[in-house]
Order: structure tokens, then sequence, then C-alpha cells
């Protein structure tokens, strides 16, 4: 099945009519307490709430459920380092089809659980997006089966930017709207349907300084591969594809970085302030606001997706390791 080099808004408002009634329309929360201490008026659109704990259920489902009888009937094979293959098992099993997930080796222990849950057949690999890559292609030709790829598909771009035109819908005008930044299908997504709205908002993108090939691709004009940064935001270390580079290119305002510490005091402040449970990779976003990384964003009216609330309980950012 031939694909578009590149999703349009009209791709985001056909993903939104699919996903009707199949994912979450997420609720969108404020705190007065995080407006004071961030100096704005923030929206939180609360992805942490969506089926299977994250944002990564709309591009899934979307790209399930686009797919001809046939080709959804050979099966669905993909690679993720949690959220996404939580998604495209729960998709697939909703489809009544057979799904091949690949995952790494350390993988969070309640994304794999979700993954079995849902009932995919699981697949490990050393812990680098090559051996993902690699391992999924082999389980391709081995199996047959179309590739949902974590971000970089049209189909999946296109669900994951009805987040935003969600929130968008339901809150009005926005000078801003911030998203966590990976390989780039929840940025890009975000871009264009902010872009489609036409009314003018800026989107920025948050990635930790420990993986920021998106922040310094997007400063030098060219893709740079990060290679395999460590961050404690596991859902955060992959990098852009030229497809989600070129969207961002062309629709975001600028992508800002912050520290280890910075995303855990982030992460636990939305615990203690918010009452939100979220992962590592989605506490990026509230660090760019906290620390003022981004000074474009002060005194501004903005949306923040908060991408997925898959946390392993045991193993709390703030607690000693042991």
């Amino acid at each position: 099945m031939s694909l578009p080099s590149s999703p349009t808004f009209a791709d985001v408002q056909e993903a939104a009519a699919r996903l009707r009634g199949r994912v979450h329309r997420t609720p969108v929360l404020r705190s007065s307490t995080f407006d004071r201490l961030c100096g704005g008026e923030f929206w939180f659109k609360c992805e942490n709430f969506q089926r299977a704990g994250a944002f990564k259920a709309r591009g899934a489902f979307n790209a399930v459920f686009s797919l001809p009888d046939e080709a959804a009937r050979a099966g669905i094979v993909t690679h993720s380092s949690g959220n996404h293959g939580a998604a495209v098992a729960l998709a697939a099993r909703e489809r009544g089809v057979r799904a091949d997930i690949v995952i790494p080796e350390g993988t969070v222990a309640i994304k794999r659980a979700a993954i079995e849950r849902y009932g995919a057949t699981i697949h490990v690999c050393e812990p680098t997006l090559a051996a993902r890559e690699a391992r999924a292609s082999a389980l391709l030709q081995e199996r047959g089966g179309t590739l949902v790829h974590p971000f970089d598909d049209v189909r999946v771009i296109a669900g994951q930017g009805t987040a935003a035109l969600e929130l968008m819908e339901e809150v009005g005008r926005l000078d801003a709207v911030l998203a966590p930044v990976s390989g780039g299908g929840l940025l890009s997504g975000t871009a264009l349907a902010a872009a489609g709205m036409g009314t003018g908002i800026a989107v920025f993108g948050a990635e930790p300084a420990a993986a920021d090939d998106a922040a310094r691709s997007f400063r030098a004009g060219h893709l740079i591969d990060q290679g395999n940064g460590f961050t404690i935001a596991d859902g955060l270390r992959a990098t852009l594809s030229e497809r989600t580079f070129a969207l961002i290119q062309r629709h975001v305002t600028g992508i800002a970085t912050v520290s280890e510490a910075e995303i855990v005091s982030a992460m636990r402040l939305a615990w203690d302030v918010l009452k939100l449970v979220i992962e590592p990779s989605c506490a990026v976003p509230l660090a760019v606001l906290l620390s003022g990384r981004e000074p474009r964003l002060q005194g501004r009216r903005v949306g923040i997706i908060i991408s997925g609330g898959n946390v392993d309980l045991d193993r709390l950012s703030w607690l000693p390791a042991g």
C-alpha cells in the first residue's frame, strides 16, 4: 500500500473522524498554581488518560483501521520503546488481526505488560533503534504483514495530530502549543494541526538535553543523528526521520532542551501539584516551562500535550536506585 510522502491537514481531519468512538477524547485541565509558577496561562491536554495510557493510541488506531481488510489480515509489525507497541497491540486486537511487536531490552515493565495483555507477540532485541528496525524488517520478511512505524508513517503522524486538534477546538485561541519530541510523530502532527487551523499558533518542541538530536538538527537545518543518547525519558530516545523533520522545519518555531534533573523535578511537581501520574517523557515540556528555557512562551496562552502516564511505580525517578 503506497503512502504519500507527507501528510496534510485533511489527513488529520480524516483521522479525527476515523478515531471517533475508538479512542478517548481526553480532558483538558487547568492549574492556577502552575500558571503562577510559570507566568502564563496553560491548558494541559491529558493523553495520560488515553487508551493504552498515551497519545500513541491515536496514531496506532488510525494506521491499523485505515488498512484494507486484506492487508490487515496479513498482520501488523512494529518496533517500539513501549507505548507505541502497546497501542498497536490494542488496535490490532480490536481489528482482530495478528501483531508482532519488537521491543528493546530494558523496556519499562508496565509497557511490556500492556503489550502482552493486549495479546501481541513480543520480540526482544538490543536497546538500539538500529536493532529494533532490523528485527522488524526480518519479521516482515518471515511472516509478512504491514509495518506501522512508530513515527515515520503518514497515518501515524495524522493520528497524533488529532490531540492538538481537539485541544484547539475545545480551548479556543491559543498563542502556542508545546509537545515533546523524539522521532517527531507527535510534534509534526501537532504542528500540522496548528497550521491547518490557520490561527497563527506557534508550535514548540521539548527534548532532553541528553538526547537532543531534534534540537541540534533544527538549529543546523539538516538531520543530525544523536546515536543512542541515554535519558530517563525512555520514550524520547528515537531520532527524527526525513519526513518528520521536513514537517518540523516547515511548521515549528523552536525546540528547547532540559536536563535530567529538570525532568525529574517537573515529573514530581506534576504529581504533587497537578495530581497527574505522568511518565518522564511527558514531563519534558513541563520542565521547559518551569525552567524558563523558552522565553517566547512566558506570559502567553499555551497548550501542552501531556503525552503519557505509563510509569513503573517500583522505579520512580526521584527514589534512590536499589
